[in-house]
């Protein structure tokens, strides 16, 4: 319970008035993801949600200072096993359910992100009884093992970023990055992403945990439609969801390509869409997934 307790006192700290001055909501970014809008198969990394909360001293400009731009992110994911495995599943059915505190700063020309959540796992999320009922309620074929997920359990989760941006033209740009995790995962990766088109170039650009797509924390004024198209690669060390001593093998490297659109229609209206291709995470997966990411955004 000690870093839980560390973590708290953080973030506790972030909201201080003397550290929160002049900090007002300047954006909200979300995204849900689930492979019902990818290959459809319903497994292994099924579902997930990711919620926003940014706030700075003012409107963003991209050149904030360590602590100027505070993001309180909530998140929660489903990981299951395949329904053509055979029994215990070919990976155990993991709910998991995050709240954290990050920073986006800028120092000399780099784009730096750092914070930490906590994460549990086990029935006391209660995605597992949540699922069940869901899909007994439209009727659909409940996730294989569900009764057969990980222990209850807690974790501290650091993240740190850094990426830069290079401006190919006033409607390109090409942003590198390398990210480290620890904490449930440990894991280092890199890769890279390509914007294309007017939306999105200006704002703050969050990156999802599990597909890597990048989604906005803050929003312009900017209509039209934008392309995305990224990849990375990690080395992966440890992971919590997928337990040695219960016989799993993590596999040593993990790669991501994905594409997406998002078409801003009018000031506070906007639609995207990505696809995901995540490759096989543990000996035994004989194939990598593909998930679908949407947001939808309506003001009226």
């Amino acid at each position: 319970m000690r870093p839980v307790l560390i973590l708290l006192l953080a973030t506790s700290t972030l909201a201080t008035p003397a550290f929160s001055e002049g900090r007002q909501v300047i954006g909200t970014g979300r995204l849900f993801t689930n492979d019902f809008f990818g290959d459809g198969k319903d497994r292994w990394r099924t579902g997930g949600y990711v919620l926003s909360i940014v706030q700075g001293k003012e409107g963003y400009t991209g050149q904030e200072g360590f602590g100027d731009i505070i993001e309180y992110r909530l998140g929660g994911q489903i990981i299951t096993g395949s329904r053509k495995s055979g029994a215990p599943g070919d990976r155990p059915y993991v709910g998991a359910v995050s709240v954290g505190a990050h920073t986006h700063f800028g120092y000399n020309a780099f784009d730096l992100s750092l914070g930490a959540d906590v994460l549990a796992i086990g029935p006391q999320t209660g995605l597992s009884e949540f699922q069940r009922k869901f899909h007994e309620g439209f009727e659909i074929t409940l996730p294989p093992y569900i009764d057969a997920q990980l222990d209850d359990a807690f974790f501290v989760n650091g993240t740190v970023q850094a990426s830069k941006t290079y401006e190919l033209s006033d409607r390109i740009t090409v942003r590198p990055f390398v990210e480290g995790l620890a904490g449930a995962e440990d894991l280092v990766r890199v890769g890279g992403d390509v914007i294309v088109g007017e939306v999105g170039q200006t704002d703050m650009m969050l990156r999802d945990v599990v597909t890597g797509q990048l989604y906005r924390g803050t929003q312009g004024r900017e209509l039209g439609l934008t392309y995305m198209f990224g990849a990375d690669v990690a080395s992966v060390f440890d992971s919590a969801f997928l337990p040695e001593d219960q016989g799993y093998t993590v596999s040593e490297t993990r790669a991501r390509a994905r594409a997406g659109v998002l078409f801003q229609f009018a000031e506070d209206s906007s639609f995207f869409y990505g696809a995901t291709y995540l490759s096989e995470e543990f000996e035994g997966q004989r194939e990598g997934q593909v998930v679908g990411s949407i947001k939808l955004n309506f003001n009226f």
